[in-house]
C-alpha cells in the first residue's frame, strides 16, 4: 500500500468499530459505482474497469469532480486510491481489521498542492469531518 504522505499539510486518520464481517464491509466500500447509495456527499461515481491496481475511476464530491486510480486492493483487508483535483493530490487508505465478527475501518488521507498549503487549517477541519462522516455512513449502511 502506497503510504500517506506525512508531510503533507493535510492530513488525518481516523476508525471506527462496525458491526459487521470484513467480507461484508469490503463489499459495501469497494462497491464504487453505488457509493452514492449511502454516501451522502458523493455523486456520479464510476469506476472504469475492474477492481484492481491502475484502474481510474471519477467522482464528485463538495462540488469538485475527482479523478482517482486505485494503488491497492487486498480483499476485505486494504483498499487505497490516489486523488487529482484543482491542484490537489490526495492518497486515501482504507484497512480493515476483523476480531470477534466486528471490523475497525481505519482510514488515512494526506492532501498536498498549493491550495492544500495556503488553505491548511480549513483544509484539515474539513477532513477531518468529512472522514468522520463517511464512516459514520458506512457503519449504517454495514449494520442495516
Amino acid at each position: 500500500m502506497i503510504s500517506i504522505n506525512h508531510n503533507a499539510p493535510v492530513m488525518c486518520s481516523k476508525s471506527i468499530p462496525i458491526n459487521a464481517s470484513c467480507e461484508k464491509v469490503w463489499k459495501i466500500l469497494t462497491d464504487i459505482n453505488h457509493w452514492a447509495n449511502w454516501q451522502t456527499d458523493i455523486s456520479n461515481p464510476k469506476i472504469n474497469g475492474e477492481l484492481k491496481p491502475e484502474t481510474t475511476f471519477t467522482w464528485k464530491t463538495g462540488g469538485a469532480k475527482i479523478n482517482s486510480t486505485l494503488h491497492t486492493v487486498e480483499p476485505s483487508k486494504k483498499f487505497g486510491w490516489t486523488g487529482k483535483t484543482f491542484g490537489l493530490f490526495a492518497i486515501h487508505n482504507w484497512t480493515l481489521t476483523e476480531s470477534n465478527g466486528i471490523t475497525i475501518v481505519t482510514v488515512d488521507e494526506s492532501m498536498e498542492g498549493f491550495l492544500a498549503s495556503i488553505l491548511k487549517s480549513s483544509f484539515n477541519k474539513n477532513l477531518e469531518k468529512g472522514m468522520l462522516h463517511w464512516l459514520n455512513l458506512l457503519k449504517q449502511a454495514c449494520e442495516e
